[in-house]
């Protein structure tokens, strides 16, 4: 990978010049919920990361627009913001909302604007650039 220097020229070469790495293990579902799949890509210091999980726990309740800050399962290490915690967006097909993540790989669904029953599929992504 080419390590960019103030004054050095922007060329094709050094656009390809980059391995992109994957990985689809690592993430751990916390009590209430399963993992379905994790995959996680990153190419240079920028990380992308999908998360999809089975809330297997009682249905978490929305009240205009919150819900209970509940943890949903830890990123693994190496795939984790370095800089402060970072503020995503999840998904179930029927409800929507914000989660956060930690440099400690938390993760933290924290508002909604529907329910997450019993058996919902959870789709959470991430975009962030490490240091």
């Amino acid at each position: 990978m080419t390590a960019w220097k103030s004054g050095m020229l922007l060329t094709a070469a050094r656009l390809l010049d980059d391995t992109p790495t994957k990985t689809t293990s690592g993430y751990t579902a916390a009590t209430g919920f399963s993992l379905n799949s994790f995959s996680g890509y990153r190419v240079g210091n920028m990380v992308v990361l999908d998360i999809y999980l089975n809330r297997t726990g009682a249905t978490i309740t929305a009240t205009s627009g919150n819900i209970t800050d509940t943890q949903c399962g830890t990123a693994p290490s190496g795939w984790r913001p370095t800089s402060g915690t970072i503020n995503g967006t999840w998904d179930t097909g029927v409800a929507e909302g914000g989660f956060v993540m930690g440099t400690d790989g938390i993760t933290t669904l924290r508002t909604a604007n529907g329910d997450i029953s019993n058996n919902s599929n959870v789709r959470l992504h991430l975009e962030f650039i490490v240091d």
